[in-house]
């Protein structure tokens, strides 16, 4: 049987991979580290189809290492410990650098299973490269997190991906004797959303439905030969992000019903629970915040909940939290102004703390007259004294700005009381 077109295709060494120049251009963080072999256990993070594999097999070829390599989907401890024994084995016959062990979708990996390789990794027997499409930060534990670095690959860009489409023409032996005329690539990149693997595979699925030398691509032959594609739940596809943006929207929208059908459609794909639990999370303090604090809390305890119970009872308390949130007052009060004050930093730089702001932990610093002046809120009548909390330079900046709902109106007359004119509250 003929392997994929993006499997033929896929780069052999680092000069043909595509992308991700910030870790493999010129100047990248890994291209020195590749070309002297010393190449530390890490994570590769990013979304399908961007490369994650590949880089992997190149780091292998270019550093001279032996290569095993493990699916997190089926492979067990049992199958960990017996690659880890293979690697150990190898490690003296071929080179004195330790082999790698690569591990695809490695946050499928169970925490029994991730704890497997924290000795042959903290010991040297494997380098190990682990590629996720989640969060390391989540999805990793932490024993295992400390001892890698992670390496973000970022999504493909349209050139990218045109140029893999003009690369696969170029050089792949059943393509390269047909007349292939791109006209249009909009459909392509639409359908694949943004994963090279998918591209080159819907791209195949239209060369070989197309007879004669001569095959012009355009979007309505695309759609039309590639349709169905677009009705299936991908949870590592173009669908998989369009719905939660829906999810999500329609809960910011405060449109229950909306939240829940959505919810449904992902539950029936058989979205991971604690995906979806995560991004209510952060909704609940991006979209909702102080207008209605306890949202957190209750997304926080879903969070929980979920992951230690699973499907098929989870998806009533993604219900529960998707009602409650989605008929929940909304401020993005306190995410702007996060915003806002990273935004200052940036155009402001490191400003000094004011004298009477800082620590005074010597002698020395208490003579240099650090704490000086500090008011302490408590001696003060109503647990307030008005002083400056910003450096000189930025003095009476407001950057959180209530919003227009109850719990906010509240707090706006607060600040009012307290701060009078200067923050024009």
């Amino acid at each position: 049987m003929e392997a994929p077109l993006a499997e033929r295709i896929r780069p052999q060494q680092l000069s043909e991979y595509i992308s991700q120049l910030h870790l493999v251009g010129p100047n990248g963080s890994l291209t020195q580290q590749i070309a002297k072999g010393l190449i530390p256990s890490l994570i590769l993070w990013g979304p399908p189809g961007t490369g994650k594999t590949t880089l992997a097999q190149i780091m292998a070829q270019e550093s001279k290492r032996p290569f095993f390599q493990l699916s997190a989907i089926h492979s067990g401890v049992k199958d960990i410990r017996e690659v880890i024994e293979k690697a150990k084995s190898s490690a003296g016959l071929f080179t004195a650098k330790n082999p790698i062990l690569f591990i695809d979708e490695i946050h499928r990996f169970s925490k029994s299973q991730q704890d497997s390789l924290l000795g042959a990794v903290e010991k040297g027997w494997i380098t190990l490269i682990g590629a996720t499409t989640e969060n390391p930060s989540f999805e990793v534990i932490p024993a295992l997190l400390s001892r890698c670095q992670v390496y973000v690959l970022n999504p493909f860009t349209k050139e990218d991906l045109e140029a893999l489409l003009h690369r696969a023409i170029a050089t792949d032996a059943n393509l390269r004797n047909k007349n292939i005329i791109l006209k249009e690539t909009e459909a392509l990149m639409r359908l694949s959303g943004g994963d090279g693997r998918k591209l080159l595979n819907i791209f195949e699925l239209v060369i070989n439905a197309t007879d004669g030398e001569t095959i012009e691509i355009t979007n309505e032959k695309v759609m039309a030969l590639v349709q169905k594609n677009t009705v299936l739940y991908d949870k590592t596809g173009e669908q998989h992000y369009d719905i939660v943006s829906a999810f999500i929207k329609s809960i910011r929208g405060s449109d229950p019903n909306g939240a829940v059908y959505w919810l449904a459609r992902m539950i029936e794909g058989g979205e991971d629970v604690k995906f979806i639990a995560r991004r209510m999370l952060i909704l609940s303090s991006e979209d909702i915040g102080n207008a209605n604090p306890t949202a957190l809390i209750m997304a926080n305890n879903t969070f929980q909940a979920v992951t230690t119970i699973g499907y098929p009872e989870s998806r009533i308390l993604l219900s529960q939290c998707a009602i409650y949130l989605a008929t929940s007052a909304k401020s993005n009060a306190s995410y702007m102004a996060i915003g806002k004050a990273q935004q200052m930093v940036k155009q402001t730089g490191d400003l000094p703390v004011p004298i009477h702001l800082r620590n005074a932990p010597t002698k020395l610093m208490k003579e240099l007259g650090y704490g000086d002046e500090y008011k302490y809120s408590h001696d003060f009548p109503n647990n307030f004294a008005e002083q400056e909390f910003l450096p000189t330079e930025i003095s009476a900046t407001k950057f959180f700005e209530p919003g227009e709902n109850a719990r906010e109106k509240e707090l706006r007359q607060f600040l009012k009381n307290r701060w009078k004119d200067r923050y024009d509250y």
